[in-house]
């Protein structure tokens, strides 16, 4: 096929470049003469760059006579003959001769076409010598071992070991300094490069001087600037390293509870050192200045009573801290009782979180008053102070006008603006994270919604079941694989999912199957994202190497979030404490920050956030208390509500 495409180029090439039969008394000329598409001096000077892979291309003044041809046109390489097929073309001024095999590269060879070659009429012929070199050989990688595995046809390594020795063979000696300016590592903590040639220059053995970090992406880069020792060009090539876990502890060892307690303690910092100076709430996350956010807060209040009960801050602190809170919350915007997602921590006004997001926010509005409630059965009625805080929080739990939120419908409705009404139209359905909103709309003193509300608008008459099998797990309702983690989190931060049940499913049975699905994702790992394993599971809303996401395994971006699998410990004890070592012990040097965990990461994508969220901080240490001692699950439902709302919903526990 090659050699009819050549022929097809020379025909058109000649039908330009050769003219008519010269007179019967003119000698035969050659008048051009191509290697490929490079054309030859015909002065007898070496013409360089011949491609070894093309034919060569004679072209002459007038036919040639075939038979006269054969012995007559003679290529070699020094002395000794190159083997050639000729083709005539045009009517016989054209000569294409055909190298039996590729010529060899940065070679010398001569072309003599000799007296006794004649034109057809037989016009004699005046000889000519062409001297033409071949183009040098392009340098390619011809090995690249690692260990006694050659990736050479492979652009992953994985598993790469942490002292750094890559022997890389290429298919002709390199010139040394312009491999040493070519080779570029990138990555965490990139060592130098050490280089050592054998094999006459051939093979570089690359070396890091000091070890790579370990779990951790690197990309090793050889530049096209690399040339070879004769000046060969090269292609260019890159690999990317996946370095080998290494397993030893980065931070003390301590008894898993006293780890608990750490993780607690660092977390708990957050909420208090962090917390909005003049408000006293939860920041949206570390970098978010005097914004504060709503469901957060809800989270950071309960956080509260973790700090007292393990003796991080004083009782005396924390109701300080409640006290300031409560008196931001009573001046704050709110709408029909909602207060928005997020709002400004001075002054209280709403910061819009969208467009049209700029007023209530139920379902955040659900989360603050759940941790209200929760902090409100901690109180000491009994104690003329404490009293008083209690009054303060019946009257805000009392104001949510949770039934103006259903537009006369049998479904809750997420936002309400003050100029732009219901235009998000986002009812709330579930399956999801908003089961506690339900719930509270139902408990409400005041402003109570019907069990049609969540029997229809919440659970639309049984389409939240799901019963289907995933990894081998059954799910009881929801999406497949069970969505984001955080649905098994935040409503049950204070709502207590043992032993409760309703029409539709048993909710620890729930929420133990979604984070078992959850993590053998992480086992089975569909996708061969790096790092992925028994231990370093946990999918769910967070940061990620694109901004933000709800990962879950069917959103499944290859980033772990440490919130989804410690937050879980209640439902995995045994899985998730694994994760929390693997976390705290394996990755602490680049996962654990001032707030405690770092918000996620991405192994194959060598991306660790530098980020802390609120939601995400919250409901790691408010569910290691539930496992540890079931402080807020106990304190939420002893509230009289609870039982309202059981009972008018049709719970059993």
């Amino acid at each position: 096929m090659a050699r009819k495409v050549f022929i097809s180029v020379i025909i058109l090439f000649c039908v330009f470049r050769c003219g008519r039969d010269e007179p019967d008394n003119k000698p035969l000329q050659l008048l051009q003469a191509f290697g490929g598409t490079v054309e030859i001096d015909l002065s007898g000077n070496t013409t360089a760059g011949i491609p070894t892979d093309r034919s060569i291309t004679l072209m002459f003044s007038a036919p040639v006579n075939q038979s006269s041809a054969a012995g007559t046109i003679m290529l070699s390489k020094g002395q000794q003959p190159v083997e050639t097929d000729m083709t005539f073309l045009a009517d016989g001024r054209t000569v294409a001769l055909f190298p039996a095999g590729p010529l060899e590269n940065n070679t010398v060879y001569t072309l003599v076409l000799s007296a006794g070659l004649l034109g057809s009429r037989g016009e004699a012929f005046i000889p000519v010598t062409l001297n033409f070199k071949t183009s040098l050989a392009t340098l390619t990688v011809a090995a690249a071992d690692i260990k006694g595995t050659d990736y050479s046809d492979l652009n992953e390594i994985r598993n790469a070991p942490l002292n750094l020795s890559l022997a890389i063979a290429f298919s002709a000696p390199v010139n040394k300094a312009s491999l040493e300016d070519g080779v570029a590592l990138t990555g965490n903590n990139v060592p130098g490069l050490v280089f050592t040639y054998s094999d006459n220059d051939q093979t570089v053995l690359i070396t890091g001087q000091t070890p790579l970090v370990h779990l951790s992406r690197y990309e090793l880069t050889l530049d096209v600037t690399l040339k070879g020792a004769q000046g060969e060009s090269f292609g260019g090539r890159t690999w990317t390293l996946y370095t080998v876990v290494d397993e030893t502890p980065k931070r003390p060892v301590v008894s898993d509870d006293e780890l608990l307690t750490i993780v607690q303690q660092k977390t708990f910092s957050y909420f208090r050192d962090f917390a909005h100076p003049a408000s006293g709430m939860a920041r949206e996350r570390n970098t978010s200045g005097d914004i504060v956010t709503s469901g957060g807060s809800g989270f950071g209040i309960m956080a509260l009573i973790v700090g007292m009960e393990r003796n991080f801050i004083s009782r005396t602190e924390g109701l300080e801290r409640i006290e300031k809170i409560l008196t931001f919350l009573e001046t704050a915007d709110r709408f029909h009782g909602a207060w928005p997602h997020w709002m400004n921590g001075n002054t209280g006004d709403v910061v819009p979180f969208s467009v049209n997001d700029n007023g209530g926010d139920l379902v955040e509005t659900s989360f603050l008053m759940q941790g209200l409630l929760t902090f409100r059965q901690y109180l000491d009625p009994a104690m003329v102070n404490e009293s008083l805080l209690i009054e303060r929080i019946n009257a805000l739990w009392e104001s949510v006008e949770w039934d103006w939120y259903t537009k006369d419908e049998d479904v809750l409705y997420w936002h309400w603006s003050p100029d732009k009404e219901w235009i998000m139209d986002h009812p709330i359905r579930g399956y999801n994270e908003a089961l506690i909103t339900y719930f509270l709309a139902a408990a409400s003193p005041a402003h109570a919604v019907d069990a049609s509300v969540y029997h229809t608008g919440w659970a639309g008459n049984g389409a939240i079941i799901n019963n289907k099998r995933f990894y081998g797990i059954t799910l009881p309702l929801g999406y497949d694989y069970g969505g984001p983690l955080f649905f098994a989190h935040y409503s049950f931060l204070g709502l207590d999912p043992r032993n409760l049940q309703d029409t539709y499913a048993n909710y620890w049975t729930q929420n133990v199957n979604h984070s078992l699905i959850n993590h053998a994702h992480a086992v089975a790992n569909p996708k061969a994202f790096v790092g992925y394993s028994d231990a370093n599971w946990g999918f769910t809303a967070s940061d990620n190497h694109e901004g933000y996401a709800p990962h879950s395994p069917t959103n499944d971006l290859g980033v772990i979030t440490p919130t989804a699998a410690v937050s879980s410990l209640p439902y995995t004890p045994e899985q998730s404490m694994k994760a929390l070592r693997f976390f705290y012990y394996t990755l602490g040097d680049r996962l654990w920050g001032d707030y405690g965990f770092y918000d996620a990461f991405n192994i194959t994508e060598g991306w660790t956030a530098s980020s802390h969220l609120a939601i995400d901080q919250g409901p790691m240490i408010l569910m290691i208390e539930n496992y540890r001692s079931g402080l807020l699950w106990d304190l939420f439902m002893s509230a009289p509500e609870a039982q309202v709302a059981i009972d008018k919903l049709g719970f059993t526990r």
